[in-house]
């Protein structure tokens, strides 16, 4: 069995990384610079609902799908330190669900749908979009203002409709999808650990 030829890294490929890396940092920079405002705003969101017992709702297309599921599972299960686990939902993750909506009805009602049937009052209503124009991340979000959710929008630097129908809305100054995401998760565990320490403070 013939081994595989090894590859030797080029100089090329090292400027490559370190303009990717470049770019990272300078998305995450001008972020920040911006100001902690927004975030400050959601983990009091989420901190409020999750002390009355509601739930948080995380959803979101392909990269943003991922993040949804990432973010529940911190909190259901821990984040950084073991701690009762907290309600939280993708709903990403159904395929029963996901394909008879598809199916039975549109692609654009995936998340509307289970919001009406999962959502509650107080809860929390997170939608993922990076373009900020995903139909079906818009239309559950309309449905959650509609059924007395606070809303909260994760996007990238497009105009939009998501801003309008959100309560808070996280966006990140690039019109690079990796970037955005790249910032998006780390955002997603800034109010983890917000969360938790509210919640659980250490003694």
């Amino acid at each position: 069995m013939k081994r595989m030829a090894e590859v030797a890294p080029t100089g090329g490929g090292a400027d490559r990384i370190r303009q990717i890396h470049g770019e990272h940092s300078e998305v995450i920079g001008a972020f920040f610079a911006a100001g902690t405002d927004v975030i400050e705003r959601v983990a009091a969101a989420f901190i409020a609902a999750l002390r009355s017992g509601r739930t948080l709702l995380f959803f979101g297309n392909g990269g943003s799908a991922a993040d949804a599921q990432h973010l529940a599972a911190e909190f259901v299960n821990r984040f950084v330190v073991d701690r009762p686990g907290l309600p939280a939902l993708a709903l990403t993750t159904d395929t029963s669900v996901l394909t008879s909506i598809g199916n039975d009805r549109d692609f654009s009602r995936l998340f509307s749908r289970q919001v009406e049937a999962l959502g509650r009052p107080g809860d929390v209503a997170v939608g993922i979009s990076t373009s900020g124009r995903s139909s079906n991340v818009l239309e559950g979000l309309r449905a959650a203002r509609a059924r007395g959710l606070a809303t909260v929008g994760f996007t990238g630097g497009q105009d939009g409709p998501l801003g309008a129908i959100c309560d808070h809305l996280v966006r990140v100054p690039s019109l690079t999808t990796a970037r955005i995401q790249e910032v998006h998760i780390l955002v997603g565990h800034v109010l983890c650990e917000l969360v938790d320490e509210a919640l659980f403070p250490r003694k």
